[in-house]
């Protein structure tokens, strides 16, 4: 996607992107990666933007513009950009910024209390949108670099997004010294937006990106008894252009048709390499290529979040 300067795309109902078609050289290079994209699940699709102009739009499966899939992990993303945004919001919330240690009263509901243990009390806002938190995951984990197997494995999928559930989740090292792809990781983070706004995570995105970008209809998944709240570990389920005005929302540093609605500095921490996990090539809730270790043929400044 290339940025494309003042234009901003109103709703599908108001009239939606503007398109062009593409090249004969543009779409046998779509065209390829739509196939490469059609090997790895049942039902999906690709879109294209450049310069603000939609140049390809191609489903496959049941997809189409109108469905809201489930799309797990991406969910993700949206639980960070929305932490990002409580940070530019309410700077007061946070005094000690990124390095603010969150597990304690201010910042969780009192059944997270008495920590199961006192080694959380360490751990840091940066390190949980990183998941460098030392919560435990899947495997492989990182250590700077190095792949390590934990010996046993945490809650995944709609069981890490119980609130209890993420609360008692064991540590595997202690804050910071590794890298572990824990899905009660950015759970725990829309808890601490929830407890600190009063606002559940679905309802603090339709405030603050759904209305201002023009979303479609739009929710989550993962909506099970025990998930009592916004699962903030993954689940969102959008309409595919209104996922690309959200790429593009990131493409523009977090502006909108003149409005900032994330802080550009929070944006650019999600597309490259974080101090918080010097372990493995993942930000704030992105794939980062900074060292051009994780797609060596595309961009270094590339950043993106898989479901």
């Amino acid at each position: 996607m290339a940025r494309s300067v003042g234009y901003y795309p109103p709703s599908d109902a108001a009239g939606g992107w503007r398109s062009r078609r593409p090249s004969r050289a543009e779409r046998s290079k779509f065209d390829a990666a739509f196939e490469r994209a059609a090997e790895s699940t049942k039902h999906g699709g690709l879109l294209v933007a450049h310069r603000g102009l939609l140049v390809y739009e191609r489903y496959f499966g049941l997809a189409c513009r109108e469905a809201t899939p489930n799309t797990a992990s991406c969910g993700k993303a949206f639980t960070s950009i929305a932490l990002g945004i409580l940070l530019g919001q309410r700077p007061d919330l946070f005094p000690d910024g990124l390095d603010q240690k969150v597990f304690t009263p201010r910042y969780l509901p009192a059944e997270a209390f008495p920590l199961d243990d006192p080694v959380k009390a360490e751990i840091k806002l940066g390190q949980l949108l990183a998941m460098s938190a030392g919560l435990t995951g899947n495997n492989p984990a990182y250590v700077r670099g190095k792949e390590v197997k934990l010996k046993q494995t945490g809650a995944d999928g709609w069981q890490a997004m119980v609130d209890r559930t993420a609360f008692t989740t064991p540590l595997w090292t202690k804050p910071g010294e590794g890298y572990c792809y824990a899905t009660v990781g950015p759970h725990i983070v829309s808890i601490i937006l929830r407890h600190l706004t009063g606002m559940e995570l679905q309802d603090f995105l339709e405030q603050n990106v759904a209305l201002p970008l023009g979303w479609g209809r739009w929710g989550f998944a993962y909506r099970r008894t025990e998930v009592t709240h916004t699962p903030g570990g993954g689940g969102i389920a959008i309409r595919s252009t209104d996922m690309l005005r959200f790429a593009y929302l990131l493409l523009r540093e977090g502006s909108w048709a003149g409005r900032q609605i994330v802080p550009a500095s929070y944006v650019r921490l999600c597309g490259r390499r974080s101090p918080y996990n010097p372990h493995y090539p993942f930000s704030f809730q992105f794939n980062v290529n900074t060292d051009g270790d994780l797609a060596p043929g595309a961009p270094r400044d590339a950043f993106w979040k898989g479901g």
